[in-house]
């Protein structure tokens, strides 16, 4: 299932980012772009995880500065029948997580210092089981191709809609810019972003559903993650998170929205809204479902 969906993610994102540049230099920048998609690609594939890991600012931590966050993610991935992920803490007070890596092997956690300080151990696992279910269901790797090329689509179309004006980009269609000369570049810098968004936004959305359910089996207790959930959204708002805002293409790797103007369920929210995720996950629990985790 996966790899159909990072197929057709690729096809998407890849569509976008030809018709990025056909729009603004014709047919010689859709070559040049999909020379860039494809080195991007794979840029993107072997580096995903340090790419991301320094995005955010995270840092490794040993065992010795963190015994109880190790010994929670060691449990957690052994139950999930996972390689035990590197380790990681992002020095921001804002309560938040996210997984990354191109495969098990390679995979790497990180927790904000704000999630560990102000989340008992119970939602602390609750969460990082979430993270696991990302990366258990390889989600990791698809969310931050998405993360790369959503954010390069939307850097290109503001680049040249900010040269555009000056007469640096484009340019009519016998002088080699795009088949609508200016009103085709202005049309790209406004509509492409927005595509890329609705194409990152949809697939973020089921991820973060099936990464809940997949959480709350790992863990074996739906409510801790409910409980960690809440607590989550109602801290976050109260913290700002500067990385994130900088890179907001990122966004969709974190179990909550670390950016400001959260709203709840709409077509451009990067994350479910909690209560819905909550009412799932206390269905769950209702019905007996999660399983036995290493809490028991």
């Amino acid at each position: 299932m996966n790899t159909a969906r990072l197929a057709l993610l690729l096809a998407a994102l890849t569509g976008l980012f030809l018709a990025v540049g056909y729009g603004i230099a014709g047919p010689g920048g859709m070559i040049i772009a999909l020379l860039l998609a494809v080195g991007m690609n794979a840029f993107t594939y072997w580096n995903a995880d340090r790419l991301v890991l320094s995005m955010q600012g995270a840092r490794p931590v040993s065992r010795a500065e963190a015994p109880d966050f190790h010994r929670i993610v060691e449990q957690l991935a052994a139950n999930a029948g996972l390689p035990t992920p590197r380790v990681f803490i992002i020095d921001s007070d804002q309560p938040n997580a996210f997984a990354t890596g191109r495969d098990p092997q390679h995979a790497a956690v990180a927790a904000t210092r704000g999630l560990l300080a102000n989340l008992t151990e119970q939602e602390v696992a609750g969460v990082m089981a979430h993270e696991l279910a990302h990366v258990r269901g390889r989600d990791t790797l698809i969310m931050t191709i998405v993360a790369t090329l959503a954010g390069a689509i939307s850097m290109i179309a503001n680049l040249f809609f900010f040269l555009a004006p000056l007469g640096l980009a484009g340019g009519d269609d016998e002088e080699g810019g795009g088949p609508l000369g200016i009103v085709g570049i202005l049309l790209t810098t406004i509509l492409a972003p927005i595509a890329a968004a609705l194409v990152q936004m949809a697939i973020s959305r089921s991820n973060e559903y099936r990464a809940d359910k997949g959480g709350a089996e790992i863990c074996g207790h739906p409510l801790w993650l409910a409980s960690a959930l809440e607590k989550l959204e109602a801290l976050a708002k109260g913290h700002h998170n500067p990385r994130a805002e900088h890179n907001p293409a990122s966004a969709h790797l974190f179990i909550v929205n670390p950016l400001s103007g959260r709203q709840m369920d709409s077509l451009f929210s990067t994350h479910p809204s909690i209560e819905n995720r909550v009412q799932r996950l206390r269905e769950m629990a209702g019905q007996g479902g999660g399983g036995r985790g290493p809490w028991g």
